[in-house]
């Protein structure tokens, strides 16, 4: 709540800002999509992701209790949103604050959580719950070692649930004035979806809980058949599990989708460029599982996805295309072709080329200095040809006197043009074909050249 001081709004601290997040419309991404849908953007809380709303929340219910006291340590096992909830509110409240996290989480998490004064200790991703190494296990022991420490615990903490219930619920309801008939968040520790959907469902029963679980996490099994399966590792950090949490309310979530990395993270690249909605991974995991909702629906139906957290925590991961390509999971339907230019570590206006008016002589130079195939030929500005690597040695190898014939006597039809913020889908199609390679125009002018070479190179991330 805002306070008044000689006629100055102000708040009384930063986690008086957490909260009443707005709701955007996807218009680009969802356009194809008969409902509408509706992104309730997290990232606007003051630590950029819906994880504030129980860092505060568990650490007020920590106070009230009397298990966390003046001077104590808050400690807790996080992918890095919730400890950066914690660590604001141990800042502000005069807290210690320890988080474990584990090791596959971006370097941007980690050296937010230490600006803040938190100690950070990593463990590796790959172990079970129980092992020692685990960071569930380092956070348990790190509690009883420590005077004053008390664990969070977010995955078993009712306070998770109950902070969305108390704020995250009633904001939708009063944002769509009641009109919500779908809801969809990425399922973790459960807690917002199980809170904000036990609340949902009280106004309206017939408000459709959709919970969206990567491939390899083991929550989409257990709703379904309440069986335990094994885990399997994937890229997406945040959401998903590979055991049981008690914050979980299964009973309020009507189903769940799973969804692979490559089209949660393209989805998260495909919201920046197409809708200005910068998110990490997690996001675009629910966001694509809410289109796959959206498609089935007509109208009348009203669609929200809550957009868990701010994509510049996953700079160095999801949004970055040498990570993407090295692990295997660029898209090129949501890669433009100046991403492969600029991926080719080449300068655009260095495009090699001939005048159709030059001899034969200067194109074979230009073959054998920088090993091409093909050569774009011009006159002027435009582009009337090309001269292909074979076709050159096959002339002169008949006549050496062709050296010296005009380019345009040997050249064949011009390659075909594409703009640089095309995507490369398209591409791929033209190579697809019988054309050797394609050339890039870029504000007007053609800038550079793209073979199936160098298409290959950038899908296969160089291998």
């Amino acid at each position: 709540m805002s306070n008044v001081l000689d006629g100055v709004q102000y708040f009384g601290s930063i986690l008086d800002t957490v909260g009443h997040t707005p709701l955007v419309r996807l218009r680009g991404l969802a356009r194809d999509c008969p409902a509408p849908i509706l992104a309730k953007l997290e990232f606007f809380n003051p630590g950029g992701s819906v994880k504030d709303r129980i860092g505060l929340a568990m650490v007020e219910a920590a106070e009230k209790d009397g298990t966390l006291k003046a001077g104590g340590t808050i400690v807790e096992c996080t992918s890095g949103n919730t400890g950066l909830g914690l660590a604001m509110v141990a800042a502000v409240k005069g807290y210690r604050a320890v988080f474990c996290m584990p090791d596959k989480v971006s370097s941007e998490k980690v050296n937010l959580l230490k600006a803040f004064g938190a100690e950070v200790l990593l463990s590796p991703t790959a172990v079970a719950p129980e092992s020692p190494e685990s960071y569930y296990s380092v956070a348990k022991r790190i509690t009883t070692e420590r005077a004053g420490a008390v664990l969070m615990n977010q995955y078993h903490n009712p306070a998770n649930p109950l902070a969305h219930y108390r704020s995250t619920g009633p904001e939708l309801w009063e944002q769509t004035r009641g009109r919500i008939t779908h809801f969809v968040a990425g399922m973790g520790t459960g807690g917002t979806i199980s809170g904000t959907g036990r609340y949902l469902k009280e106004k309206n029963p017939k408000v459709q809980v959709i919970g969206a679980d990567p491939v390899g996490s083991i929550l989409k099994a257990y709703h379904d058949t309440h069986q335990m399966t094994e885990a399997h590792p994937y890229k997406i950090e945040g959401v998903g599990e590979d055991f049981i949490p008690t914050a979980t309310d299964f009973s309020v979530i009507d189903r769940v989708v799973s969804c692979d990395d490559r089209n949660g993270l393209n989805t998260a690249r495909r919201l920046a460029r197409e809708d200005a909605i910068f998110v990490g991974g997690s996001a675009g995991m629910a966001a694509w599982v809410a289109l796959e909702v959206g498609r089935t629906l007509t109208p009348e139906h009203l669609v929200v996805v809550l957009l868990p957290d701010t994509g510049e925590r996953y700079l160095s991961k999801v949004h970055n295309d040498e990570w993407m390509r090295d692990n295997h999971l660029l898209d090129p339907a949501v890669t433009r072709v100046a991403d492969v230019v600029a991926g080719k570590g080449r300068i655009l206006r260095g495009l090699l080329k001939v005048s159709a008016d030059e001899p034969l002589r200067r194109a074979l130079a230009l073959v054998q200095q920088h090993d091409v195939t093909q050569i774009p030929v011009f006159e002027g500005d435009k582009v009337v040809g090309t001269v292909v690597d074979n076709e050159i040695l096959k002339r002169v190898l008949a006549d050496s006197a062709s050296l010296d014939q005009p380019v345009r006597a040997l050249m064949a039809e011009p390659l075909p043009i594409v703009d640089s913020d095309e995507p490369v889908d398209h591409v791929t199609q033209l190579l697809a074909s019988r054309n050797p390679a394609v050339l890039v125009r870029e504000n007007g002018a053609i800038t550079g050249i793209l073979t199936r070479f160098d298409m290959l190179q950038f899908i296969a991330g160089g291998v």
